[in-house]
């Protein structure tokens, strides 16, 4: 996974990882592929948001509302209190964590401050949302930022993507390759994730960016992992795995993680509600023996 960052790291970092390995990507079939009449979005930093150690982004869902409490995504090993286990979940904890806000230009306009953590998990997805201390409105009102928007639809494979850090201040353009169907790394596995086409060759910090589809301008993804060394389903090195428990590795590519489901969990007032129907995020494992 794009590990959370501890202390200064060089600026080698920077140079990201050599795409080679067991073979490239699967191209996107030609049926999927955007029509060439559809016009991209401009896409900046505006809305992103950088952590001590990952990347992140202000969101909202589709049925949000502007005197709603923001949230703020990134993946859940970037968690603050260290990575959630495997079959792990945490809803409703304390935080008072900060993240800074930037602008379209990444500079710094603002500190948002986390109430708590309405959300976290590394199981079957890997993220973590976290309920901010004002609303929509009123850092619209003080900041002139909007949030990004939860596209509540599954991406299409061929479109093209936008994997923005907040962390590097750094813009990954590439397209969506394809999707896995289980991707496997070290303890921890997760479900139909998406695959870049290998220019998105994100780096350590970009853990947590927002994967935003150039055409609609939405979120549709979670930067989360990538395989280094052509290692086969360890720390770093996530492995595909497919219906038929064949295992593909491909070394320098990288992978995000589906956001349109999280839409389908969230209520009223920007609470988090795990029974809600068509909700199929991990519950806390109370909750699932509480059902059995």
């Amino acid at each position: 996974m794009r590990r959370p960052l501890v202390g200064a790291l060089t600026t080698l970092l920077l140079t990201g990882a050599t795409v080679a390995g067991a073979g490239p990507a699967t191209a996107a079939p030609a049926t999927a592929q955007p029509q060439a009449a559809a016009k991209t979005k401009a896409v900046d930093f505006a809305g992103t948001v950088a952590l001590s150690n990952c990347s992140g982004s202000l969101i909202r869902m589709p049925n949000s509302a502007d005197n709603d409490p923001g949230l703020v995504m990134t993946n859940g090993h970037c968690l603050e209190t260290g990575m959630p286990g495997p079959g792990e979940v945490l809803v409703d904890q304390p935080s008072s964590r900060t993240f800074s806000l930037l602008n379209s230009t990444a500079g710094k306009v603002a500190t948002l401050q986390a109430t708590k953590v309405s959300y976290a998990t590394m199981t079957d997805t890997d993220v973590t949302l976290y309920e901010l201390n004002t609303t929509y409105a009123r850092i619209k009102q003080q900041y002139g930022i909007d949030a990004l928007r939860l596209s509540g639809d599954h991406p299409v494979a061929g479109t093209p993507i936008k994997v923005v850090s907040g962390y590097w201040k750094r813009i990954y353009s590439c397209n969506v390759d394809g999707f896995v169907h289980q991707l496997r790394e070290a303890d921890w596995t997760w479900k139909d994730s998406l695959r870049y086409t290998s220019s998105c060759n994100t780096i350590g910090g970009t853990s947590g960016s927002p994967v935003i589809d150039a055409n609609s301008g939405k979120v549709v993804a979670i930067n989360n992992t990538g395989n280094e060394n052509g290692e086969r389903c360890t720390m770093n090195n996530p492995c595909e795995v497919d219906e038929n428990g064949t295992v593909t590795v491909r070394r320098g590519i990288n992978y995000a993680e589906q956001t349109y489901g999280i839409t389908k969990c969230v209520d009223t007032g920007n609470k988090i509600d795990l029974d809600l129907p068509g909700c199929e995020l991990p519950k806390p494992a109370g909750e699932e023996l509480a059902r059995r």
